[in-house]
């Protein structure tokens, strides 16, 4: 009989987790700071922090600051700014079979409950951290696959992080096993079950759900230690979720399914965006010789319209635009953030005369990744076609060292200064065998608000 999701987060040591998945793990931690610090900079995680300090004052659980801010709400408040200021940049980790994205969800609200437990005289070490946050993207990354195979339309991340927050916090916390079915289900009855769709249609700031996913799981734990009921959660215990939990604790699913990206932006565009520039490269070609662009690729990411995106948000749910962004200037990256981006001409010209085609084939293949193919035409009317591939990033085709390295300075060294971030790599590339006091430490240096 396979391991009841509660028996396993009840459970679970650190000894348990394997060294692969701590691994991954230490890298999560460094990427999404980095995401973080930059997210930080963005108007939707100001607006989200603003009304999180007008509607979510510290009360007895103990005060949480908020990530890259350091002012104290609750735990449920920092859980919920935290949750919107990483999503605010698409860069972080995700899950393609899931179609979204847990660590967005799962780090901040545990930053948000460790920094509360932390501020009520309990210490934390590196290794306690590791194992929550183990946790936490397992459930997770179980609960998402069940819902996507038993529920009619494509909701949000914030929908199934909301069971696997629930369930690491409620572990947190000191929760018993049943108290965690009573978390996992209210996490799953009141998750922001938001349709995704309706965010790449109508791109704001909604996005991906775990602005809302985040609190909803800190909220369901501490309703669960004080006795609300809530269990079952359907995508951890009803039939026909079964499947979905076959191996736990002995296959880490969250293993084989994370991704990093390599852009700050949605991933459906990432390999139509390598495409393009190993053309332009290859080729020696000059954005100015460039008359049209043909991207062939899955039926969701033509939806991605935005050829002419007028935010932040809109750019992020975008193809076009970021593909001609790469033919222009060689890159997407920190700089590509600012809303100057939204008004350049030569992007402009060649994103709008880029036509996104629904390919059958494509849509056939993009189910464990996502692919595209691509055709440049040049002026004077010659034709360089790519062959189909798929985003960088995954297991097997991973991002190098040196990339994910330059990512985050890209992201955190303007933000924090070079210092601070250097700390802040050093130490969450070894969190887990920090003692309380480093792991204090740490906290503060992820927590506090940016440099002057």
């Amino acid at each position: 009989m396979a391991q009841r999701f509660e028996e396993f987060a009840a459970g679970l040591s650190y000894e348990d987790v394997p060294e692969a998945m701590r691994a991954l793990l230490r890298v999560s931690f460094v990427d999404t700071m980095g995401v973080a610090a930059i997210g930080a900079t963005t108007e939707m995680s100001q607006i989200a922090r603003k009304s999180t300090l007008r509607l979510f004052g510290a009360g007895s659980a103990g005060a949480a600051r908020m990530l890259m801010d350091g002012r104290e709400v609750s735990p449920v408040g920092a859980a919920m700014a935290g949750g919107f200021t990483v999503d605010s940049v698409d860069a972080h980790d995700g899950t393609t079979p899931n179609k979204g994205h847990v660590g967005s969800a799962v780090f901040p609200a545990l930053l948000a409950v460790a920094d509360a437990m932390r501020a009520e005289g309990r210490a934390i070490t590196g290794a306690e951290f590791m194992l929550w946050l183990a946790i936490g993207y397992e459930i997770s990354t179980r609960a998402g696959k069940a819902q996507h195979a038993t529920c009619p339309d494509y909701h949000t991340s914030g929908s199934w992080t909301a069971v696997g927050v629930a369930v690491a916090v409620a572990r947190m916390l000191g929760a018993s096993g049943e108290q965690m079915r009573h978390a996992a289900g209210i996490g799953e009855y009141h998750g922001p079950r938001s349709q995704m769709m309706r965010c790449i249609d109508f791109p704001t700031m909604v996005r991906d759900g775990v602005g809302w996913g985040a609190p909803t799981g800190v909220t369901a734990a501490y309703l669960a230690l004080d006795g609300f009921t809530g269990a079952p959660a359907l995508t951890c215990e009803s039939e026909d979720a079964a499947p979905f939990w076959a191996g736990l604790g002995s296959d880490w699913m969250a293993l084989a399914d994370t991704h990093y990206k390599k852009y700050p932006c949605c991933r459906w565009a990432h390999p139509s965006m390598d495409a393009a520039v190993a053309l332009m490269e290859e080729n020696g070609l000059h954005h100015s010789d460039v008359a049209r662009v043909e991207i062939r690729t899955f039926h969701y990411a033509t939806r991605l319209a935005g050829h002419r995106p007028k935010s932040m948000d809109e750019l992020a749910y975008s193809i076009a635009f970021p593909v001609a962004t790469m033919i222009v200037r060689g890159g997407f990256g920190a700089a590509e953030m600012d809303a100057a981006v939204l008004d350049d001409a030569d992007i402009i010209r060649i994103s709008e005369a880029t036509e996104l085609i629904d390919d059958d084939e494509m849509t056939a293949r993009s189910v464990a990744k996502r692919w595209a193919a691509v055709t440049l035409e040049t002026k004077d009317g010659r034709r360089f076609a790519a062959e189909p591939r798929s985003a960088r990033g995954d297991v097997d085709a991973p991002l190098s060292a040196e990339e994910m390295s330059g990512k985050y300075h890209m992201f955190a060294d303007p933000v924090l200064g070079r210092a601070r971030a250097e700390e802040i790599k050093a130490l969450g590339a070894r969190f887990d065998t920090l003692d309380a006091k480093g792991f204090a430490e740490l906290l503060d240096l992820v927590l506090a608000a940016p440099q002057a």
